[in-house]
């Protein structure tokens, strides 16, 4: 490529340079620009076009070609984001393979679906890659050329930013006859699809459980309360053994006053989340602690500080358990923490940790605990909950002694991993008509 180019340069200063004579008249090569009127303009409407990327729907993109007298047809045409995609992992595609689905009309014609090209390279490349591009219809040729657009982008289309838009339009012979950079497109983070927001559950003092869904706003976010049943106040604790999504997924645990553990199923179903109830065992009210730690495997605390895992396996609910250590009683809170990956644990002095979880056997099941922040026993109660944002990072609510409930969006740490940030929005009052959380 880098030939090709050098090529085309050098003939266009040699024709630049040489004057060529006719009849004794010396003519001089005109450059593009100079041929006024031979190629046409591609202009989008209404300027650049925010496209969320996520479950929000279509947009529509519009822009209109105008061609050149006497052009004759079909009239094709290219549209290539002015970017390029970079490989993955392992050399996948770091978009879905349907990241972006389109519907074309022209001059008010339908031509159903359009498809999208998203090839994708490695990091390094000597010469430009193949951006991404959209197939439009080949059309009979018009005066004017208006272009309908939609397009419904997924949350992988977020790595595409804000690209340009290169357009050209080529007649039946394949010469250019119009062109032009459209305004843009500006991917932006849209709503995540149901089973990447989270949903937190809620038992009031009557026993009647409630679910709140995540919505991907922080500035709201959870969707109005739903009713699950009634009867949960026959827990002395309830317990998610992974986190619960608003797809109604997220299975759990609950210990009853006679100490027998109860182990519900998620559903997948977000009116009725939890299959009917299937016994664990007796023998649990031992424990002043019970915690999921993400892969189903649970974690408990006895009264004498010391910490028990119990392995979640293929065929029965739980193995043998293991010894994790002692001096667990310092703490005076222990939840999941909502990234499928460990617990949080705040101490008598308010600070909060954060456990990192390891699960391999029969090593530790935590890494070296690290520290999140203090300040944290103004909170009666504390929840990690899967991503309530759109940024990927799980997060945490935390009800104040007022009912007050505070949002603290998930960050990722260099030196501690992913944590609940340093900052927290309030989501409202009224909390405290709950008497636990989950």
């Amino acid at each position: 490529m880098a030939r090709v180019r050098t090529a085309v340069v050098a003939a266009a200063l040699v024709a630049a340079l040489a004057p060529v004579t006719f009849g004794g008249a010396a003519a001089v090569a005109a450059p593009a620009a100079a041929v006024a009127g031979t190629v046409g303009t591609v202009v989008q409407e209404g300027g650049r076009l925010k496209v969320p990327a996520g479950e929000e729907g279509a947009v529509t993109l519009r822009f209109t070609a105008t061609l050149p007298a006497g052009v004759k047809g079909p009239v094709t045409a290219s549209f290539d984001l002015d970017t390029w995609l970079q490989e993955g992992e392992a050399g996948s595609s770091p978009v879905s393979a349907d990241v972006i689905r389109s519907a074309c009309s022209v001059n008010g014609v339908s031509y159903g679906e359009c498809a999208w090209h998203m090839p994708y390279f490695p990091p390094v490349l000597n010469d430009p890659p193949t951006r991404p591009s959209l197939d439009l219809p080949a059309v009979p040729a018009a005066e004017t050329l208006t272009y309908t657009v939609t397009l419904d982008a997924d949350r992988t289309a977020a790595v595409l930013g804000h690209p340009d838009v290169l357009v050209a339009l080529r007649d039946g012979t394949g010469a250019t006859v119009a062109e032009g950079r459209l305004a843009g497109l500006d991917f932006v983070p849209g709503t995540p699809p149901a089973n990447q927001r989270g949903a937190v559950h809620a038992r009031d003092k009557d026993g009647v459980l409630w679910r709140y869904e995540g919505t991907g706003d922080v500035s709201r976010p959870f969707a109005t309360r739903k009713r699950v049943g009634g009867g949960w106040n026959g827990y002395t604790a309830v317990v998610p053994l992974t986190s619960a999504t608003a797809d109604g997924r997220g299975d759990l645990v609950a210990r009853d006053k006679a100490g027998v553990l109860w182990y519900y199923q998620g559903t997948g179903k977000p009116d009725a989340p939890f299959a009917p109830r299937q016994r664990v065992g007796g023998g649990w009210n031992g424990y002043t602690a019970l915690v999921g730690v993400g892969d189903g495997s649970l974690v408990a605390r006895d009264g004498d500080g010391v910490l028990w895992r119990y392995k979640r396996e293929y065929n029965v609910p739980y193995g043998p358990r293991q010894r994790v250590g002692g001096g667990w009683n310092t703490y005076t809170a222990l939840t999941m923490s909502g990234a499928h990956d460990g617990a949080l644990a705040r101490d008598k002095d308010g600070v909060l940790w954060k456990y990192d979880y390891l699960g391999s056997v029969p090593s530790p099941p935590f890494q070296q605990r690290r520290r999140i922040g203090g300040g944290w026993n103004t909170y009666t109660t504390i929840t990690a909950s899967a991503e309530l944002g759109r940024d990927e990072y799980p997060d945490l609510v935390a009800r104040d002694r007022d009912g007050k409930l505070w949002l603290y969006q998930g960050v990722r740490n260099p030196s501690s991993g992913l944590v609940p940030g340093s900052s927290r929005s309030l989501v409202g009052g009224g909390w405290n008509t709950y008497d636990l959380m989950f």
